[in-house]
């Protein structure tokens, strides 16, 4: 019925270890959500006393008929909970009846609000696990903290990696999911060929959704794919997967693919920031496209680490402004920022004037409306033009930018003298 399983020989651990251990001493119940394959089980497998694995056909069986079974000592672990939606209400009964905190953990590959479950709001806090950051692969030890920068004190900037673009691209290449970046190329490739297949041909169907064209779907994700770090309009994500088709497919034809990739964590929007402040005007409200793992993206698009590094004309061309190996370094830093910022309890978003002629890729926000700006160049230096959309954000905020950042692919984390802002390699920011 319940097993011990799912917990690790040699547990890695993760950023978001520190924010379920503090969370866990006063919540009665979380659930901890993100894609198929990100590391939900083996964490919460960590803190569990008991496991219910609801992927198991017997262990469903047994507990519908009798949803006493996930009560009593705890933590429990109810994995891969969305296999058995009663359980979610279970669990949030639990929660009004009193359940003492640290009682239920609950692991899910899929969105958990539906028109059959309560949303658990105020009762099942959900928390978000995305694939490993560069800092969670131990590429090299962090000297930057995101925590730090986001104090506001400009911290000094120090430290530095062996780390190059090489090692970045194959990071790009390899996978942040924990069960598949360890393994011989070969086998990684293969295992991320299937994961894809199995998001198309299995993973959407379970969430609610028929797929009437496999091949259809797969264009339209290799689409989002080609649109990464971008904010490309809807019709030209269309135009990338239907090429050559007279008669385009209907917005509302294809607009459930996209909600249901959203709900399987698979796209991973990063949104517009929307200050509440008055000092900018015309800001986009578009999100910019992101993966939830950079790895599905050169899978989707059949790319390996040679071609991103040599491809015919230099760095692989996509049809947004820029190229998709810099796209891909940014999709890289953004997943660490996010996980990051995820710890300090603040939310990330990006910045694009309506005209385009100012852009910032991540904008870093505490609870109290104060940011960090941080731009991503697949560069070793930066330059005065690199930094020129950071002093245009510092001129309009003043002391609401806390500090500003440019992440590079360079050897040295240092604080550039002629207008203070930080360089920090990608490998050596953290938490």
């Amino acid at each position: 019925m319940s097993s011990h399983s799912l917990a690790a020989e040699h547990y890695l651990p993760r950023t978001v270890d520190g924010e379920l251990d503090e969370l866990f001493t006063g919540a009665a119940a979380i659930s901890l959500e993100g894609a198929k394959g990100v590391g939900k089980s083996a964490t919460a497998a960590e803190r569990a006393t008991r496991t219910f694995l609801m992927e198991d056909p017997a262990v469903r069986e047994a507990v519908a008929a009798a949803p006493e079974l996930l009560r009593g000592t705890g933590p429990v672990l109810i994995d891969e909970w969305q296999h058995l939606p009663m359980t979610w209400d279970v669990v949030r009964r639990a929660v009004d009846a009193g359940a003492a905190p640290g009682q239920f953990l609950l692991t899910g590959s899929a969105s958990s609000f539906s028109p059959g479950n309560h949303s658990g709001a105020g009762r099942i806090l959900k928390v978000r696990m995305r694939p490993l950051s560069l800092a969670e692969r131990g590429l090299s030890f962090p000297t930057v903290s995101l925590a730090a920068i986001l104090t506001g004190t400009q911290p000094d900037m120090s430290g530095e990696t062996s780390v190059g673009l090489p090692e970045y691209v194959e990071e790009i290449c390899g996978s942040g999911f924990p069960g598949i970046r360890g393994l011989p190329q070969r086998v990684r490739r293969a295992q991320l060929r299937g994961y894809v297949d199995r998001v198309v041909d299995r993973d959407m169907v379970e969430a609610g959704l028929r797929v009437r064209k496999e091949a259809a779907l797969r264009r339209w994700m290799a689409a989002y794919a080609a649109a990464t770090s971008s904010v490309a309009s809807y019709e030209k994500i269309r135009d990338a997967a239907t090429p050559g088709e007279g008669n385009k497919p209907a917005r509302s034809t294809t607009e459930p693919y996209r909600n249901m990739l959203e709900r399987l964590f698979i796209l991973d929007p990063l949104p517009a920031w929307q200050p509440t402040q008055s000092h900018l005007r015309q800001l986009a409200a578009a999100p910019k496209h992101h993966l939830t793992d950079p790895a599905l993206a050169t899978t989707l698009l059949g790319l390996a680490p040679a071609s991103l590094l040599h491809g015919d004309q230099g760095p692989v061309p996509r049809p947004q402004d820029g190229s998709l190996l810099g796209a891909l370094f940014e999709s890289l830093v953004t997943l660490g920022v996010r996980t990051y910022a995820q710890r300090a309890e603040a939310s990330v978003g990006h910045l694009r004037t309506h005209r385009g002629d100012h852009e910032v890729d991540l904008i870093v926000k505490r609870d109290d409306g104060r940011v960090v700006a941080i731009e991503t160049k697949l560069a070793t230096t930066v330059s005065q033009d690199d930094t020129v959309h950071l002093r245009w954000l510092r001129d309009r905020l003043g002391d609401d930018l806390l500090d500003a950042v440019v992440v590079t692919s360079g050897r040295y984390a240092y604080r550039r003298p002629e207008d203070g802002v930080a360089v920090v390699p990608a490998a050596l920011l953290g938490p």
